[in-house]
């Protein structure tokens, strides 16, 4: 006859204090959602915001938090009569490399959905009170190719007229960078 080993878990008070701990620092890890800012101060209406000429200034973080690049950006924005958003946006690195995105807002029932020529998935654009939240893949220049990263993007308007934008940039799950940027709109 074989002798069977019977592996068995014990649930005392410790067991579940540990798990009770576990299981609130894993919810804590979500993050908050969009109804956190519901309330909040200037409200952000996306065709309002980003309507005429915006400048913006920001930096790359890499996976360390170490700033890499500086840039500063122009904004020209315009919306349809069918409530489409047009953002043609031109980035001046401080390395010298200019980049250029142009993206469409399309008014879907959640929001707008966010496409652009190097956004590889795009993304719902919503929002709430002062917040907006974006989540897509973007195509981005590595070593003598390109990789394609998951942007998971939050703006504040902290002003009518100044928006603070942070991205946190992932790959298969893991935090590969950060970008941190202030977009203010021009005076007409």
């Amino acid at each position: 006859m074989q002798n069977r080993r019977r592996l068995t878990f014990r649930t005392g008070p410790i067991c579940t204090v540990w798990l009770l701990l576990t299981l609130t620092w894993l919810a804590g890890c979500a993050g908050p959602g969009l109804d956190e800012y519901r309330n909040r101060v200037p409200e952000l209406l996306p065709a309002q915001f980003f309507n005429g000429e915006l400048s913006a200034r920001g930096v790359v973080k890499d996976y360390t938090g170490t700033v890499i690049r500086t840039f500063d950006a122009d904004i020209s924005a315009h919306w349809d009569s069918n409530g489409v958003g047009t953002l043609d946006e031109v980035f001046r690195f401080d390395d010298g490399e200019v980049q250029t995105r142009t993206w469409t807002l399309t008014p879907v029932d959640a929001g707008y959905r966010a496409e652009a020529g190097d956004v590889t998935e795009p993304g719902t654009m919503r929002w709430q009170g002062n917040a907006i939240q974006m989540n897509y893949v973007l195509r981005v220049p590595y070593r003598d190719g390109t990789l394609d990263v998951r942007m998971d993007d939050w703006m504040y308007l902290v002003t009518p007229d100044t928006l603070i934008n942070q991205t946190t940039m992932t790959k298969w799950g893991i935090e590969v960078g950060e970008v941190l940027l202030v977009i203010q709109r021009r005076s007409p």
